[in-house]
């Protein structure tokens, strides 16, 4: 055979550089997208099953005899401290009693707290550090929802309301706008409770900070009083009110009381007012031990009203007072009990 019909084999050519990288990126993105497919496979499993998980938790708590409009302010607490036991499935209600100083709410919290099934944690926010901000202020609710607020009242594990008394000069009113998102949010019921006669009011606050000096109960200062010795003593004082400035301020003091409670309209709440609770014969409160869903009980109070005596026996310049509101919208407060 010649060499020019020889057949020559030669070697492949080996495809170029530029191919093989391609090659190998698109394998590795397969491979990449295979992992990725079957972790999120997993997680989604993991999650499908936390979530099963938690909703049958929930229904185990759940109260057949609960009306559907009334879930939203029925809770299933979990406290940080400690375990709820046998009660981790009682349901609880949350409250605010939302008022004002020396209008009768530390008598009505007492009242409440009387109550087996309540707790009223008194005023958590007079602490101005509780109040700094709306954070803080959301941490210091957090945790008295939470159940994790501890004080003499508790009555934590098998209770059936909890919350507590909130001055709205207390932070209150400057940070509504918040707070009453947080309320609708958490689905909590507004108790408020105020004074009809602000200027009572207002000799109650200038009595009780000038007992903050004084201390007329044996070199002690007491807001409040168990006996009648007591509130003798301290009814002795008779405040001088600017009568100047009385107007506008009683004036100023109902508008936001007004704007208060229109504000908070849309949240669960009832309105209260001191005059129309202490002049009762039964003071058990049934339309607000109906208003927290509690098993009815009969409520008490030790405490002993200070200032019984007309206001004209009260008030050391009453003439300059009386001129100032006479024929005004407030000149019935002169003479109501």
């Amino acid at each position: 055979m010649e060499a020019t019909d020889r057949e020559v084999i030669r070697p492949p050519k080996k495809p170029p550089l530029i191919l093989r990288m391609m090659v190998i990126l698109l394998f590795g993105m397969a491979c990449g997208v295979y992992i990725c497919s079957i972790y999120s496979i997993q997680i989604s499993t993991y999650k499908i099953a936390e979530l099963l998980n938690i909703k049958v938790m929930d229904q185990q708590c759940n109260a057949t005899n609960v009306k559907p409009s009334e879930i939203p302010y029925v809770h299933y607490p979990k406290p940080k401290t400690y375990d709820r036991g046998e009660c981790a499935c009682n349901p609880v209600r949350f409250f605010a009693i939302l008022s004002l100083q020396r209008t009768g709410s530390g008598w009505f919290e007492t009242l409440l707290n009387s109550h087996i099934n309540v707790t009223s944690n008194g005023e958590v926010f007079t602490p101005r550090e509780r109040r700094n901000n709306i954070t803080t202020i959301v941490k210091t609710m957090n945790k008295v929802y939470r159940l994790d607020w501890f004080n003499s009242a508790s009555k934590n594990e098998c209770t059936a309301a909890v919350g507590f008394k909130w001055m709205i000069n207390q932070g209150f009113y400057r940070h509504r706008r918040q707070i009453l998102k947080y309320f609708k949010k958490r689905g909590i019921s507004s108790i408020f409770l105020f004074r009809k006669n602000i200027l009572r009011r207002m000799i109650s606050v200038l009595a009780n900070s000038h007992d903050k000096d004084a201390r007329s109960l044996n070199g002690t200062h007491q807001s409040h009083v168990y006996s009648r010795m007591e509130a003798r003593i301290l009814a002795k004082y008779k405040p001088t009110i600017n009568a100047t400035l009385l107007l506008s301020e009683l004036r100023q003091e109902a508008e936001e009381t007004a704007e208060t409670i229109d504000f908070f309209k849309r949240t669960r709440h009832m309105v209260l007012y001191y005059e129309d609770l202490i002049n009762r014969t039964n003071l058990n409160f049934k339309e607000v031990q109906e208003f927290l869903r509690l098993p009815y009980r009969e409520l008490s109070s030790s405490q002993v009203k200070i200032h019984t005596a007309p206001l004209s026996m009260q008030i050391q310049n009453w003439e300059a007072v009386r001129e100032a509101l006479e024929g005004t919208a407030y000149e019935r407060f002169l003479y109501e009990n």
